[in-house]
């Protein structure tokens, strides 16, 4: 019995690894498909606008006419199609839009069918007379068309410049927080600095901070540790007194001193 069911265990796990490798494989070519098929559709797009382009500026008269109303008819359609596409995946709203564009591109295709089909028409008076409504009905769709795309540009355009405004608002808000710091600090020094009088010799005119004169000590004060700090002692430290010679005139002589006798040279 273990051995039936080990070996059913391990039928079910290749079938399994069979069942994902094959699809695997579809998904694959199905995908290469696509790509492809994407490819050629856009080769053959490009060639046929390519084409009109040509015969809109080479070809005179009732071709020429009919292939530039071709050509403008597809680069409106084709531009709203781009941006109702790229806007309905950052904005939901264009979801209405894109359901409008479809039901427009309907007429857009069948007015471009039918000025495809009058391009082979042999008798070109017919299709001249034919022109003024053609021309109408591609400035509606094509006026339809740009509309959709404009007022999509429009509100994309308007979220991110209030998302910009917003953004500029913050960045303000921190940018006055990170200076709060720097105004405090300027405010601090600014009243230490009126609090404290100057010290002697301080004017005007005698600059103050890096390179500027130590202020000297007052009178009387050489051994105050006010004077000791300014030159960079210690406080409370007393400074050292001068050592000076006694003065013979206030010594007291006594009887035992002899007088110095005064050296004779020979």
């Amino acid at each position: 019995m273990e051995v039936g069911a080990v070996i059913a265990v391990v039928a079910l796990l290749f079938v399994a690894f069979v069942a994902l490798g094959v699809y695997a494989t579809v998904k694959a070519v199905g995908a290469a498909k696509r790509g492809v098929d994407r490819t050629i559709t856009q080769a053959r797009r490009t060639v046929e606008d390519t084409t009109l382009r040509a015969k809109s500026f080479g070809q005179p008269g009732v071709a020429g006419e009919l292939a530039q109303l071709r050509l403008t008819l597809r680069t409106s359609m084709r531009a709203t199609q781009d941006a109702l596409h790229a806007g309905v995946a950052e904005d939901a709203s264009l979801a209405e839009s894109v359901a409008l564009f479809r039901r427009l591109s309907a007429h857009g295709l069948e007015l471009d069918d039918e000025l495809k089909r009058l391009e082979r028409e042999p008798d070109r008076a017919t299709v001249a007379g034919l022109l003024p409504k053609l021309k109408e009905r591609t400035q509606r769709i094509t006026h339809s068309a740009d509309s959709l795309r404009w007022a999509a540009r429009d509100r994309a355009q308007q979220f991110a410049d209030d998302d910009l405004d917003a953004l500029n608002a913050q960045i303000d808000i921190e940018a006055g927080a990170l200076r709060h710091w720097t105004v405090g600090e300027h405010s601090s020094s600014r009243t230490a600095d009126a609090g404290t009088p100057p010290g002697p010799g301080a004017g005007p005119g005698r600059a103050r901070g890096a390179g500027a004169d130590w202020p000297e000590p007052a009178a009387g004060a050489g051994s105050s540790s006010t004077a000791d700090e300014s030159w960079g002692g210690p406080a409370g430290e007393e400074s050292p007194q001068a050592i000076t010679g006694p003065d013979p005139r206030l010594q007291t002589r006594y009887l035992w001193q002899k007088s110095a006798k005064p050296e004779t040279t020979n």
